[in-house]
Parts: structure tokens; sequence; C-alpha cells
């Protein structure tokens, strides 16, 4: 039997509603998604990192740093539909592990990915991993920031953009951090991959615009790996300009 390898897949697309061009935006000299791959190169036992895109400019920008790339549809419903085909292109093995990583990370966080592989590997309970930390309620108010909650055997119970739980009788009110924020990062294997992709999208997926709960609508387990913070992401101009920062903060 082969062995399963560890790849990291970096789904980047190049349409944003709010930040166009997003993954080639400038951080110190690279591309936002080249930067990505850098950071994702170095998640403990990865034998491959590729970038999944639909753009030949997000390609060319890859492969001229010498990262593989594939060009894959411009109409997938989720990164986690993307990584499918990039997978089966890649010629991926059924077992092999996949890591998702988000092409807005630049500042990814390996050891929550190294958790989160961990979590999954521990056992064949999930058929999937992904990772959430504290978030306190100013943050959780925002619909942009999906929440989850996740029950006693770090299974997760619902995601949602909404503000959950619901704290009707005040439980939470003295905590700084009442809330787990859900972060862009999924580990599942291949084999998995070519299921989801077979299930139509959910009606609670639909609604929440949340690829994830096309997974626990099917009844089947997501795992949880709480982490303490959440690395900087960019979905907006400031964001951009906060990661700019603090890379220059890094190389000085």
């Amino acid at each position: 039997m082969t062995e399963s390898r560890l790849v990291v897949i970096i789904p980047a697309r190049y349409g944003s509603s709010r930040l166009p061009g997003k993954p080639l935006a400038d951080i110190c000299g690279l591309p936002m998604v080249v930067r990505v791959a850098q950071r994702a190169s170095l998640v403990q036992g990865a034998s491959l990192v590729a970038v999944a895109t639909d753009d030949p400019r997000i390609s060319d920008a890859v492969e001229g740093m010498g990262f593989p790339s594939v060009l894959t549809s411009s109409i997938h419903p989720s990164g986690t539909d993307r990584i499918a085909e990039a997978a089966a292109i890649l010629g991926l093995s059924p077992g092999d592990v996949v890591i998702n990583v988000q092409g807005d990370q630049p500042m990814l966080d390996t050891a929550a990915v190294d958790k989160m592989v961990k979590l999954f590997l521990g056992g064949e309970r999930f058929v999937m991993t992904t990772v959430a930390c504290p978030m306190n309620r100013r943050s959780a108010r925002d619909p942009n920031r999906v929440k989850v909650v996740v029950g006693a055997k770090k299974q997760a119970i619902y995601f949602s953009r909404a503000l959950i739980p619901f704290d009707r009788d005040g439980v939470l009110r003295d905590l700084e951090s009442p809330y787990l924020r859900h972060l862009g990062l999924y580990c599942y294997r291949v084999e998995f991959l070519q299921r989801y992709v077979d299930w139509p999208q959910g009606r609670l997926e639909s609604i929440e615009r949340l690829e994830q709960l096309r997974v626990l609508e099917r009844g089947l387990a997501i795992g949880v790996a709480v982490v303490e913070k959440a690395p900087p992401e960019v979905d907006t101009m400031a964001d951009l300009e906060t990661v700019r920062r603090l890379f220059k903060r890094e190389s000085s």
C-alpha cells in the first residue's frame, strides 16, 4: 500500500468584491499568494505546496517563484470544490491528506496547521478538521467573522455568520472572548473531496454561504482544533496595509 502524502493546496480566485485581484496584491515586493505559499512550505511534513487558481496571471506569478500551480474552473461554488479539481489534476491518491490554506493568509500560523493535522490523523471519527480561536463580542457581531460552536469531543456542532451561541441568560457576560471564530483552514483526504463535490449544495450552506455546512448537513463529523489567536487575514485594503506593516517590521 502506498504511503499517503501530506499536501498543501491554496485556492486563489482572482475575483473579489472587496479587493479585486487580491492574490496578486503586493506585500513587500512579492504577490500575496506567493507569501502564502512561502509560509505554507514551512508546514511540518508537507511534501507539496501548490496553488489552485482560475486565472493565468496568478498561475504565472506563483510558478515564477518556483511553486507549482493548476488552472481550475472559474465557476466553483467554494474553495473546497476548487481544491477537489486541483487534487485530480495533480494526480493525488485517494488516501493523500490535503491541507486547504486560504490565499489571503500571508501570515499563516503553521503551528495551528500542525495542530489541525494532528487532530485529523489522531482518529477516524472526523472526515475533516479545521481551526478556531476565541473572539470578543465586537468581532463576533461581524457577519464576515464566522462563528462555530464546538462540543465536548472537539466536534463542530454548527457554523454561522450569526452570533452563536445566543446568550439568553447572560452566562457569557463576564468572559472577555466568549465566542469561537472559525479560521479558514481545513484538512481532509482526497477520497473525501471526491465525495464532497458529488453532493448537492445543502440548504443551510446556500443560506449561510458556508461550504463546511455541506458536511454537517450530511451528518458527518468535523473536528475543531482551538488555538489562542488568529493571524491577520486580508479582506480589505485596510487589512492589506496592516499586513504590509507587519512584514516590514519582520524584515527590519
